[in-house]
């Protein structure tokens, strides 16, 4: 059973695109569905955390408009991040699940029992993911891979009570 995702968020969370402003300003654009899905894995009592390369308070916002459990930003090794997070949680590596886009998330992959990528994801990481989203990074990516988790795990009926 998985109890903890590890996110990748530009090209995952986000469709990728970093904007900017003239007068300096940083944007991101982030799905509705993925944050939803996210609320519920939490509610379900499952635990996430953000691992990403990039610094952005953006993200550090969103992460706690979402309740994620862990952040990690700036960071260039992502395989001992989630080594860390692993022993944190006592979690052994099949009940980790990740989700990546490029070629910094494959550290993170071989430290995950479950490996998703977006479908618009470098076609390495697609060879090396255990399943390839149907849908693109920052259009509901993270939504389709929870509710796959959710279906796999018996947990369907659970997730429709947090709306009933």
């Amino acid at each position: 059973m998985i109890e903890m995702l590890l996110l990748d968020v530009d090209g995952t969370l986000s469709d990728g695109k970093i904007y900017y402003s003239d007068n300096g300003g940083e944007y991101k654009v982030f799905d509705v569905k993925d944050g939803l899905g996210l609320r519920v894995w939490k509610k379900l009592g499952k635990k996430s955390a953000i691992i990403t390369g990039r610094k952005s308070l953006i993200v550090e916002r969103r992460a706690k408009e979402l309740g994620i459990d862990e952040i990690y930003m700036g960071v260039e090794d992502k395989a001992e991040v989630a080594k860390e997070i692993k022993q944190k949680y006592s979690l052994s590596q099949e009940q980790v699940a990740c989700i990546g886009d490029d070629y910094n998330d494959l550290p993170m992959f071989k430290e995950s029992g479950l490996k998703f990528s977006p479908q618009n994801a470098v076609e390495f990481i697609k060879k090396n993911a255990d399943m390839v989203l149907s849908k693109k990074g920052g259009d509901g990516a993270v939504r389709e891979l929870i509710e796959f988790l959710m279906r796999q795990e018996g947990l369907e009926e659970k997730w429709l009570e947090f709306f009933t």
